[in-house]
């Protein structure tokens, strides 16, 4: 289904039809190189280990650069948008946490700063309101390449103030995570703890 499982394998899998009600969705944003795939799996182990049964959804975006071989053009930015949204929402039931890495709000936030597109705001928006928690990663940690799906250090600034103005302009709230290490997911795990 595209949603990483963190002890979940069982309850995923044995057709019982189990759910957890009402997960606290927990998305991470920020500008590439911020340590946003890390701190995810971190936080799902930490959240595993003290007994909340936990979903990580990994990037569509990543995924897409992967199969592909190239970054997403403008025509596919929709799809991609979309497909991150439908696969927060499929985790929903397999846990009580669920760990998005990103949602459709970075892939609108990139439409407007690569493509000059702002059209994917609505629906990112929309779909960003059934989010539980918003933890957005600062610029504290060093650029690192990876791969195709980066664009270079420079447009980390404006990829930050882009996500600052439209979770402002949204109305939509968020925590800053920032520290090296074991700091920064401690900042994020007592945010995410403190909501549970």
């Amino acid at each position: 289904c595209g949603v990483g499982c963190v002890g979940l394998a069982a309850m995923a899998t044995d057709g019982l039809g189990l759910t957890m009600p009402g997960a606290l969705v927990v998305v991470v944003l920020g500008a590439e190189s911020t340590g946003k795939t890390t701190l995810v799996q971190q936080l799902a182990q930490a959240l595993q280990e003290r007994g909340h049964p936990t979903a990580v959804v990994p990037e569509v975006l990543r995924e897409f650069c992967e199969a592909h071989g190239r970054t997403p053009q403008a025509h596919e930015q929709r799809d991609l948008a979309l497909a991150q949204t439908q696969r927060i929402d499929a985790a929903k039931p397999m846990a009580s946490v669920v760990l998005a890495d990103t949602s459709a709000l970075m892939t609108a936030v990139y439409s407007e700063l690569i493509f000059q597109d702002a059209t994917l705001y609505p629906l990112a928006v929309h779909a960003h309101r059934s989010v539980d928690l918003t933890l957005l990663t600062a610029l504290d940690l060093p650029w690192v390449s990876d791969g195709i799906q980066r664009d270079g250090e420079h447009v980390r600034v404006p990829v930050d103030a882009l996500l600052r103005r439209s979770l402002l302009d949204a109305g939509i709230g968020h925590s800053v995570v920032s520290g090296q290490g074991e700091v920064r997911l401690q900042s994020a795990l007592g945010v995410v703890e403190h909501a549970l």
